[in-house]
């Protein structure tokens, strides 16, 4: 095995409970060993996972730390992703922890994406996309996903009004377009 290739999880990980919980451990023991004391940790928030799904080739989930609310995602088969230097399992193994590693272009159902490389020994290597990285705000975890589904829920209704509104589908007359400019009781 090149060094230099994506390694991803171990075959005892190929159940989704048991990705999970590697998922959950490697993050606790991220926080105690590295992290403890940092002041830009929310101790009020818990290491949690939700969401684990599997979407087209990968298991997708969402992570909840005190340090962060991101997507991760591991691929069910080894990626053809090429190392940048420095980000091989060796190299990894014994280095500090970092949220954001090298950036990642990649296909997930037929559209670009982006995400962040990460590596922990236990996980293998697995791509990251922050959700957020400021979690002071928040007094629980319920507060965060609250925060995450608001967002969902507004980005859900401008792609719906983006289809409503659409330039093709509605007419704007011009007297309309010049009463909004100059102020309704005024006549064009």
């Amino acid at each position: 095995m090149s060094d230099s290739i994506w390694r991803g999880f171990s075959a005892e990980m190929t159940a989704d409970d048991a990705l999970g919980r590697a998922v959950l451990d490697a993050h606790a023991d991220i926080l105690h060993e590295q992290l403890a004391g940092d002041p830009m940790l929310n101790m009020a928030l818990p290491v949690e996972l939700r969401a684990l799904r599997r979407i087209d080739k990968w298991r997708v989930l969402l992570l909840l730390t005190p340090w962060m609310l991101a997507r991760l995602l591991f691929p069910d088969e080894a990626s053809e992703f090429e190392m940048p230097p420095g980000w091989s399992a060796r190299e990894r193994s014994s280095a500090d922890y970092l949220v954001l590693g090298p950036k990642m272009r990649f296909d997930l159902l037929g559209q670009p994406q982006q995400a962040h490389l990460n590596y922990h020994p236990r996980l293998g290597h697995f791509l990251l996309q922050p959700i957020c990285l400021d979690m002071k705000p928040y007094g629980n975890a319920d507060a965060v996903f609250e925060a995450w589904n608001q967002v969902i829920r507004i980005r859900d209704e401008n792609m719906e009004k983006a289809k409503r509104d659409c330039p093709l589908q509605k007419e704007i007359s011009r007297r309309e377009l010049f009463r909004r400019l100059k102020g309704s009781d005024e006549p064009v």
